[in-house]
């Protein structure tokens, strides 16, 4: 990264520094949930995020495949153990979504259990935020050549040995199921309270910064919220009907 990234990324990672001692005080509590497609640059939009927050006030959740006990719970039990206490924040690195996402496609679970997770997952996410939880969506949208050459490099580069996955030719073989499958679930969850937040990632560093001027605005105190640049909206947008069909979103 540039000195200039640094310097812009860190002119954005103070005031989120800020937000966090204030929410610390207040005992807030928030989760930000980072979902997309393969390669689409979770990883690196969330080392970025926590880079100075709090360790102690700060979980981030990526949780493995789930065991035979998680299968036999209630669906979301295994996420509720990771929800934040006052004063914290919990970053979920792919969350619940994994239901409308790659478990449909490899099928991972049934029909009828997807279609249950659909149903149930707005009023879910009504009640965390009923409890006093703020709750923040990303959806990170990559294209089919850029995902092709991250995952490429994947398998080349020898750090990044750990990011691979027996899942990663499904992304590029499977691209339309997968894109099918991100249509309906942005279309199904997406609520006023609880709107998915679409980031085209294609850049990483134009989305980092879009993520972190999205927080800074939606977390920080207002003051320091004002000062922040806006994200830019063809980087960063809420979900509409429209950005299916209008080139905002990769097919």
């Amino acid at each position: 990264m540039s000195k200039d990234h640094d310097r812009e990324i860190e002119a954005l990672q103070l005031p989120l520094v800020r937000w966090q001692q204030q929410a610390m005080e207040g005992a807030q509590k928030v989760a930000i949930v980072f979902e997309g497609r393969d390669a689409a640059g979770k990883d690196g939009a969330i080392r970025v995020l926590t880079e100075h927050l709090s360790v102690r006030a700060t979980r981030v959740a990526a949780l493995s495949k789930p065991s035979d006990r998680d299968r036999s719970q209630w669906f979301f039990q295994r996420y509720v153990a990771y929800l934040p206490a006052g004063g914290e924040t919990t970053i979920f690195n792919r969350s619940w979504y994994n239901r409308a996402g790659v478990e449909r496609v490899m099928g991972f679970s049934t029909p009828e259990e997807q279609e249950t997770f659909l149903r149930d997952v707005p009023a879910f996410e009504a009640m965390l935020m009923g409890s006093g939880l703020t709750l923040v969506k990303f959806w990170l949208d990559v294209s089919k050549a850029e995902q092709a050459k991250r995952l490429k490099e994947r398998r080349t580069d020898p750090l990044k040995a750990l990011k691979t996955s027996p899942l990663d030719a499904a992304a590029q073989e499977r691209w339309d199921d997968y894109t099918k499958a991100r249509d309906e679930m942005l279309t199904r969850t997406s609520s006023p309270d609880a709107p998915w937040i679409c980031v085209r990632s294609d850049h990483k560093h134009a989305a980092r910064v879009a993520i972190l001027s999205y927080l800074v605005q939606t977390l920080a105190p207002k003051k320091l919220a004002k000062a922040a640049p806006a994200p830019d909206p063809k980087i960063l947008f809420a979900f509409e009907a429209a950005a299916l069909t209008d080139g905002r979103l990769e097919r």
